[in-house]
């Protein structure tokens, strides 16, 4: 009666009814659902949001009472308004389909009873039948859920499905989704698209998407493609159904898995799911989301491309017809996808390529071949292999055959096909269009990938009935795609359009060639410089496929072609002729060259043709060096060398490499003399020629190249000379050969080189020694040292003969650092070779300076210095010290000042060196110490210290000693102290008459050096001491005091001149000349030639003592001791070179003497008589000299005498004679 206006007091009611559906009356529970009843279906929805809760809350109540009047109340539900109804029924349901399985059996037969009531109210009549099965399927799931979903497949619905049919239909949707059978959850899915075309409003399933769609969504990436599919096509009925806005996350969400970097399954799912979707969602939100979706095909994600790519195998289901607006964008992105560098991703390419091609063959064929027809030339064989395949397709569509025949055995030009399948791609495609699919079809045969072989082999044969008559109906077709192909600048594309032309020419041969050749040559005319290119490739796979015999009767047309072709404008054009001449060569042998190689040099001399002639010649060169090279070099060699030439020379060498090496002889005289040329650009053009020459060489030519520039080297012209030197130089520095073995012989010829005439020519082989000894490993230099020596000995030698006197210099070793070529070498062999090697290295060194400038070797001394001291220092053999105190005696010569920072060590080295145990060593550090002392600013330490050690040391060192004392005092005696001096003086005097001959002659001459800076008072004495000891009994004093006297006549005569018993003193000397010891008679010669030499240069104007002195000497020359007569020899040679006219005005004294000692039996005394004769008789100074002579000697020795050289003798003049003082 009140309706509705009762509805605020349900809520207070329901406790009540509650209480009541389990009152033990039955009148009562009746009378209750009644109620219930009544109550339900006048509430509104506001009703239903207020009572529902409370109604699921009891429940969950522990009290099964409570539980099952829920339930009962719940059931009553069902008779609420159909609006109310469909909004309450899906949360109602579920609930009562758990309560199915409560522990309580009165619940759970409440909870049957409540399903009942809801399967009570369906309108639908088929649903209303099926009722009892959809409650056992709910009841009992495990077994009744299959059961149910058939019956639901088979029936046939007529009417629509109301709320109340799918609040039942849901739960066993939903539990068949969740089956692991595929079976089962097929049928579901399969359900669930349905639904939407069933439902009377498509709102009433809005409550249910959530819970269905997230099975639907593990059902589309399900393992097996079939329900993957059902699935898909379940998606698309619900979005058709019920409209993109009640899915907002359904698209997104597809978008992901198709990106994702999980299985291919579920990429597969996502992209047959969306491509449903899409379907669904209409044309416009296709195009939309068309080029994200291509932009993706070519995404960085191997995954992403691969999910993108198989949408497109899909939406030509999905779309149909529609899809095919979209091919033109959609084909660039599945051909790239087929040559994509994953494989899942080509196979997802080729997929949908097969799909394309199988749903619009026939429709969309003028969209499709061409694509495809492009794919055949790619440049990656995977989009090629992939286009044949798809092409195949296409044709078999076309041609109405499966493709799939066997084709296995037989040879290539058996087919499977018919003469109607032929017609029909005819009929379809057109003839000119089929020849071109056919050509590019047969060039692909010969694929470098045998995976395209394969399969154009395949296709091939399955359209193609007879090869040889389609062959020759495509012919002018197959030919111009050829030449394109072989003009392509794809690589790949011209050999396999190469190949296929060889392949062609094999098979069919004389049939072709006359079809073949012509075309070619026409090529060449073509004004497109590839399409002239591929004429060369297309020449040689036609000649190298050819047999021989075939060639013949072509060759008058192949040979012009190739020629022509060898001076086109182009380098590439040129350089594929040079391969085909390499093909010509093998047919036609030497006809090829002759007909070709005159051309190419006679053009060679027309400076508009000369360039490309050259580079036709390269061409020819890098492909046939041996034939040719005789034919070119005789030609470009020829002299002069024009510039031209030398650049064709240094062009050709590049391209020939190692064929050189037979051929150096030829080449290099004419590069080297060209180089040292006066046109300054032949010169620099022959330059870089040689250098090309001598880089492209292999080990085989190393010799020859070596031989020619060491005869180069020895030529008589500077500029060959100077060319030779700079090549070894360059050959070392910058080739990449093993050369070491060779560097001894050059470093020999440039050591020799370095004293050349030509001054440009040293500088040039200085820097050629720079860069060969450069390239010697340091290990290996030790072992050139004695080549070094013997090298420089002979440079030595060459400049020796050059000079008349003086010192000896290298040219070579004045430039600036000269010596840094050779110094690495001596060092080395210093620092790490054997005893024998560091001796060798010592000397070498000693010699090596001997021969530099003192400017040039400046900057050396401190690094020779250092090692030579520290080696010295080390416990070496004396042989080792020996040669390395040499050295430093020669350095301290020649070096100066620059060796000031190794004073004090050098001095250390010398003093410690004169206690050696060997007598060389000692002696070799005291004339070192000597000339050591010319640099010190005090040595009276020094001084001190040898007078120290001379007193305390036996007598072979005391000899050492007394030598370094010599040389110290004779190079610095100007800077010792008086004190010192004195000293000196005090020491030496008691030494005059010592026992020991040397220590003798050496305390002589010390105090004849010290004379020069003594007191006068001193000297007085010493002079009168020394005269006294001349009339002791004993020889050993006499003998030491003619020594004494002879050093005073030479280091300071006055003195002696000047002394009141100098008369007597010269008598003195005059009879120790009839002494019976010899040694006493040498001294007094020597000591009267040097009276005789003062007397003639202070007062030459005294004749009698001239005269007196003189005739002593003659004494001396009867002589019996020929050691005697040899030094009044050589006295009287001094005094005769001093003043020749003196000597002259007494030649009747000593001539008749000198003659018989001319005749002496002695051959030192022989000899010597000879030089003194060539001065006393002046015998270089003319003819009357020579006649004047022959008084005394022969005419014969006159003459022979006069042709000696006046300075021949300037060595042996030293009168620093350390035997006789």
């Amino acid at each position: 009666m009140l309706g509705r206006l009762f509805e605020p007091y349900v809520i207070q009611m329901l406790p009540l009814l509650l209480v009541s559906f389990s009152d033990q009356v039955v009148a009562v529970r009746e009378a209750a659902d009644s109620a219930a009843r009544a109550m339900m279906s006048q509430l509104s929805a506001q009703g239903v949001k207020l009572v529902l809760p409370s109604l699921l809350k009891g429940l969950e109540d522990k009290a099964w009472r409570t539980k099952q009047s829920s339930v009962q109340l719940l059931g009553a539900m069902a008779y609420c308004a159909p609006q109310q109804l469909s909004q309450c029924l899906p949360k109602i349901v579920p609930k009562l389909t758990e309560v199915l399985t409560d522990t309580h059996p009165k619940v759970q037969s409440a909870g049957q009873t409540a399903l009942q009531q809801v399967g009570s109210v369906i309108k639908n009549p088929e649903i209303a039948s099926l009722v009892p099965t959809l409650l056992m399927g709910l009841t009992d799931p495990n077994d009744h859920t299959r059961y149910s979903l058939d019956i639901l497949l088979h029936t046939t619905f007529v009417n629509s499905v109301d709320a109340p049919s799918l609040a039942l239909l849901v739960p066993i949707v939903h539990r068949g989704l969740r089956e692991r059978s595929a079976e089962t959850k097929k049928k579901a899915a399969q359900i669930v698209g349905n639904m939407c075309s069933l439902v009377t409003e498509p709102k009433d399933m809005i409550p249910y998407i959530g819970l269905l769609l997230p099975e639907v969504k593990k059902v589309l990436v399900d393992p097996i493609p079939e329900v993957r599919s059902v699935a898909a096509r379940a998606l698309g009925s619900l979005i058709r159904g019920m409209g993109e806005e009640n899915f907002p996350d359904l698209v997104p969400w597809l978008l992901d898995t198709l990106k994702s970097d999980n299985s291919n399954v579920e990429r597969s799912g996502a992209a047959q799911g969306l491509s449903e979707v899409l379907a669904a969602l209409g044309t416009i939100y296709f195009e939309h989301i068309l080029p994200d979706i291509i932009r993706n095909c070519s995404h960085q994600r191997a995954s992403v491309r691969d999910g993108y790519l198989t949408l497109f195998k899909y939406l030509p289901r999905s779309l149909g017809v529609q899809f095919q607006n979209y091919l033109q964008q959609v084909l660039p992105a599945i051909l790239d996808g087929l040559a994509d560098e994953n494989e899942s991703v080509r196979d997802a390419a080729l997929g949908a390529g097969h799909i394309l091609v199988e749903h619009y063959a026939t429709t969309s064929l003028p969209l499709l071949l061409p694509a495809v027809e492009d794919g055949i030339f790619n440049d990656s064989w995977r989009i090629r292999q992939s286009s044949v395949e798809l092409l195949g397709d296409l044709l078999f569509k076309v041609a109405g055959t499966s493709g799939k025949a066997l084709l296995e055995g037989g040879s290539d030009d058996e087919g499977a096909s018919t003469e109607a399948h032929g017609r029909a791609i005819i009929e379809v495609l057109g003839r000119e269009k089929r020849n071109e699919v056919l050509a590019a079809l047969y060039m692909v045969r010969t694929d470098v990938s045998i995976s395209v072989r394969q399969a154009a082999l395949h296709v091939w044969k399955t359209i193609v009935a007879n090869t040889p008559k389609t062959l020759k109906e495509i012919m002018p077709v197959l030919m111009n795609t050829l030449i394109s192909s072989l003009a392509s600048s794809s690589s790949e594309r011209r050999q396999v359009a190469g190949r296929s032309l060889g392949e062609l020419v094999r098979k069919l041969g004389e049939r072709v060639l006359p079809l073949i050749i012509p075309i070619l040559s026409r090529g060449l005319k073509d004004p497109n410089a590839s399409r002239r290119q591929g004429v060369c490739i297309g020449l040689s796979e036609v000649m190298a496929s050819a047999g021989k015999n075939q060639l013949v009767s072509f060759m008058d047309e192949l040979i012009p072609t190739i020629r022509t072709a060898l001076c086109d404008s182009e380098p590439e054009v040129r350089e594929s002729a040079g391969l085909a001449f390499s093909t010509l060569f093998k047919s036609a042998g030497m006809q090829a060259i002759d007909e070709i190689v005159p051309t190419l040099l006679h053009a060679l001399e027309d400076d508009e043709t000369s360039d490309t002639a050259l580079d036709g010649l390269k061409q020819i060169l890098s492909v046939r060096t041996a034939a040719v090279l005789p034919h070119i070099l005789p030609k470009l060699v020829h002299p002069p060398l024009s510039a031209f030439n030398a650049h064709a020379l240094g062009a050709l060498a590049e391209v020939a490499g190692p064929g050189l090496n037979f051929h150096l002889g030829t080449i290099l005289p004419a590069l080297l003399s060209a180089m040292g040329g006066e046109d300054s650009e032949v010169q620099t053009l022959a330059k870089e020629a040689a250098e090309t020459v001598a880089f492209v060489i292999d080990e085989e030519g190393i010799e020859s190249l070596i031989s020619e520039l060491l005869k180069g080297v020895g030529d008589s012209q500077a500029s060959i000379r100077r060319s030779s030197a700079y090549m070894i130089g360059y050959f070392y520095k910058n080739s990449k050969l093993y050369l070491v073995d060779e560097a001894p012989n050059m470093i020999s010829t440039l050591i020799i080189l370095l004293s050349d005439p030509d001054s440009a020519t040293v500088g040039v082989a200085w820097e050629a020694l720079s860069r060969v000894v450069g390239s010697v490993p340091k290990e290996v230099l030790p072992s050139y040292i004695k080549l070094v020596r013997d090298a420089v000995s002979t440079s030595r030698d060459k400049e020796r003969r050059k000079k008349k006197g003086g010192p000896i210099l290298i040219p070579g070793f004045c430039l600036p650092k000269a010596l840094k070529p050779l110094l690495p070498i001596f060092l080395q062999g210093l620092i790490s070779g054997s005893v024998e090697l560091r001796e060798q290295a010592a000397l070498g060194l000693g010699e090596l300076i001997e021969v530099t400038s003192e400017p040039a070797l400046k900057e050396f001394v401190i690094p020779i210095t250092g090692p030579l001291i520290r080696i010295i220092g080390d416990r070496f053999p004396w042989q080792v010290k020996s040669a390395i105190l040499s050295t430093l005696t020669i350095i301290i010569r020649k070096g100066g000042m620059a060796l000031k920072p190794f004073l004090p060590q050098l001095q250390t080295t010398f003093i410690k060196c004169l206690q050696d145990n060997t007598r060389t060593v000692r002696s070799s550090a005291a004339l070192a110490l000597g000339k050591l002392s010319a640099l010190s600013t005090r040595v009276d330490p020094l001084v001190g210290d040898l007078l120290t050690s001379l007193q305390e040391s036996d007598a072979g060192i005391r000899e050492a000693i007394l030598t370094a004392l010599k040389g110290v005092l004779k190079h610095a005696g100007k800077i010792v102290s008086s004190t010192v001096r004195s000293r000196v003086y005090v020491i030496l005097k008691d030494l005059i008459h010592h026992d020991d001959d040397q220590v003798r002659i050496s305390a002589a001459i010390i105090l004849g050096i010290m004379s020069q800076y003594m007191e006068d008072a001193e000297l007085a004495d010493l002079i009168q001491e020394l005269f006294n000891l001349a009339s002791s009994p004993g020889w050993a004093p006499r003998h030491g005091s003619v020594l004494a006297f002879s050093a005073l006549l030479r280091h300071n005569p006055s003195a002696v001149f000047m002394s009141p018993v100098f008369p007597s003193i010269v008598d003195r000397l005059k009879s120790s000349l009839k002494d019976e010891k010899f040694p006493l008679r040498e001294a007094s010669t020597k000591a009267l030639g040097r009276l005789l030499l003062h007397q003639i240069q202070s007062d030459h104007s005294n004749s009698k003592a001239i005269a007196d002195i003189l005739s002593s000497a003659v004494l001396a020359l009867h002589d019996d001791s020929s050691e005697v007569r040899r030094r009044a020899l050589s006295a009287l040679k001094s005094v005769a070179k001093a003043n020749p006219s003196a000597v002259a005005a007494n030649v009747t004294i000593f001539g008749p003497a000198l003659a018989e000692c001319l005749k002496d039996g002695s051959t030192p005394v022989r000899l010597a008589a000879e030089r003194c004769a060539l001065h006393c008789f002046q015998l270089t100074k003319g003819t009357e000299y020579v006649q004047a002579a022959q008084k005394f000697i022969t005419g014969l020795d006159a003459r022979r005498l006069s042709k000696f050289s006046e300075h021949s003798d300037d060595s042996d003049d030293s009168e620093d004679d350390s035997a006789s003082g």
